[in-house]
């Protein structure tokens, strides 16, 4: 809820940060079914992916944000449906005298909705009725966001239902540019390697990022969460162990310290039941621990930054994670940062909050 209100807010104020960069509607789409995989089989439920071709190779969006909307569509059509089929359908839009668009539509065999229902489905809080609240569940925030998302990015949300039939949600975006890029009139193979797109001054644009052989403990409460770092992190090599809380965490640590099998990365939800972030940092810390720890925050204020690093903490990620950047964050403490440059970088941030 915390983490809803924080994005919501952030939309509202314009301060939400959006990329525009080159990615796949089709990487995305693929990425974004292995992740609700799990929950779709645990009711039952088949998933499926449709593309109406031609269909453009690239867009240029923010692949996190799309994952976003779609992760949250798809999550709502998997718990209003019992049995039957959940279909995401990718299409291009050209609009001509307009800007191109790619369509994504997912499609349930689920409750369906009155059109009194479908009415308030936007606004904030809202859901389709307080028994809908009592039976399944949530905040009433998603598909404000999903649809407030869209917008930034240059779209739309829209929605067709039918009481006990199903509901069709349609999300679209902005295409950007399409010059030189090609249309496809089928899908594309993928090689094995998994590709990230990020942005930074000495890295190209787009360049595969191997944390093979890489261990990385994460801390995180959140299940959506949990699923969905772990698969980045694992789709780029890692080997990745979760805590589902802090005194969790403090426990898998403290264990590696014991048998000597650091983890190469820690990243640590600063918000956690039993053991918070920071009192877990803390504690290992004082234990001597000198593993790299990342914070990962929901907090939108300046000064949580420098809170996470006189904590104990050497770097920072806030929520929604960007995905390209927690990779190359990680890549980077595990493989580029030496001990003895982690132990300087640590000393400076201490002068500096001492002064």
């Amino acid at each position: 809820l915390i983490n809803d209100i924080l994005d919501l807010s952030k939309i509202e104020a314009g301060k939400l940060d959006v990329e525009s960069i080159r990615c796949s509607p089709q990487t995305i789409v693929e990425e974004v079914l292995e992740l609700v995989q799990v929950r779709a089989e645990a009711k039952g439920l088949k998933l499926e992916a449709s593309y109406q071709f031609p269909l453009p190779a690239e867009i240029h969006s923010d692949p996190t944000r799309i994952r976003q909307i779609l992760i949250n569509l798809i999550g709502n059509a998997i718990k209003f449906t019992e049995v039957g089929t959940i279909r995401l359908d990718t299409s291009f839009l050209e609009n001509p005298g307009g800007e191109p668009q790619v369509q994504f539509t997912v499609i349930d065999q689920g409750i369906g909705m009155t059109e009194s229902q479908m009415a308030g489905l936007f606004r904030p809080f809202s859901q389709a009725d307080s028994s809908t609240t009592r039976k399944y569940g949530g905040t009433g925030l998603g598909l404000t966001i999903c649809k407030r998302l869209a917008d930034v990015l240059g779209g739309d949300i829209s929605v067709t239902s039918e009481m006990n039939r199903g509901s069709q949600f349609s999300a679209t975006v902005k295409t950007g540019n399409l010059d030189g890029i090609e249309l496809l009139q089928e899908l594309q193979q993928h090689e094995n390697e998994f590709s990230i797109n990020f942005n930074a001054s000495t890295q190209s644009e787009e360049q595969v990022l191997s944390l093979k052989g890489r261990t990385v403990l994460l801390a995180e409460d959140g299940p959506d969460n949990q699923k969905l770092i772990s698969f980045i992190l694992r789709k780029s090599g890692a080997e990745v162990s979760v805590a589902e809380n802090g005194e969790a965490a403090l426990q898998a640590a403290m264990r590696s310290m014991e048998i000597g099998l650091l983890y190469d990365v820690i990243l640590m939800d600063m918000q956690m039941p039993q053991v918070d972030g920071l009192q877990a940092i803390a504690e290992l810390r004082a234990a001597g621990l000198d593993s790299p720890i990342i914070a990962l925050t929901a907090d939108a204020m300046k000064g949580d930054r420098e809170r996470c690093l006189q904590g104990g903490c050497d770097d920072y990620l806030s929520k929604p994670i960007d995905h390209g950047q927690m990779v190359e964050m990680v890549w980077r403490y595990s493989e580029e940062v030496t001990a003895d440059a982690l132990q300087v970088q640590r000393q400076e941030q201490a002068a500096r909050f001492r002064n």
